[in-house]
């Protein structure tokens, strides 16, 4: 019963539901946010909207974390020079946020903390707040980052700070 209430949400949501929770100032204060945090640290990150997948993913189960996973690839987090990509990976539809982060940073920062801030954001998210919510993520991610990262003399930005919105 799960799966077809997932599908009817992922094929009945519009496809402008995204802008509603993320409009132009919200994506304009989550770039700066995320151009901020990676002068702080020699971590890259990437901000990921999506509103729906395609219905035929969620009828073969497709998950939100195995999504993120693929978008991870598809927006290439993992082509840094220091391994140090990190993809937040958000799937509206199932109200559920991901982070990624590539084996550079994977073998200092557990995934048991990536999920903890996944799990305040979702929080945030619940109750409509998705710029608190982002924001605030951004800086516990910033955080982890400055421990493990800190930027140096030589940091270059490798990856777009815009927040991507995938359309499936």
């Amino acid at each position: 019963m799960v799966a077809i209430k997932r599908w009817f949400l992922h094929t009945f949501t519009p496809p402008w539901r995204w802008r509603l929770a993320f409009p132009a100032a919200v994506l304009n204060d989550i770039e700066k946010a995320v151009k901020q945090s990676e002068c702080q640290h020699r971590g890259e990150l990437r901000f990921a909207i999506e509103n729906t997948l395609a219905p035929t993913w969620v009828w073969r189960g497709l998950s939100a974390r195995q999504r993120a996973t693929e978008i991870f690839s598809n927006l290439r987090v993992w082509d840094t020079e220091e391994n140090s990509g990190v993809l937040i990976y958000l799937l509206l539809a199932d109200r559920e946020v991901h982070i990624i982060a590539d084996r550079g940073i994977a073998r200092r920062v557990h995934q048991t903390e990536w999920d903890s801030v996944a799990h305040d954001m979702q929080e945030a998210f619940r109750v409509g707040d998705f710029r608190r919510g982002s924001l605030e993520g951004i800086e516990h991610i910033t955080t982890m980052l400055t421990t493990h990262f800190p930027a140096d003399a030589d940091n270059p930005n490798e990856l777009s700070n815009n927040p991507v919105i995938i359309n499936s």
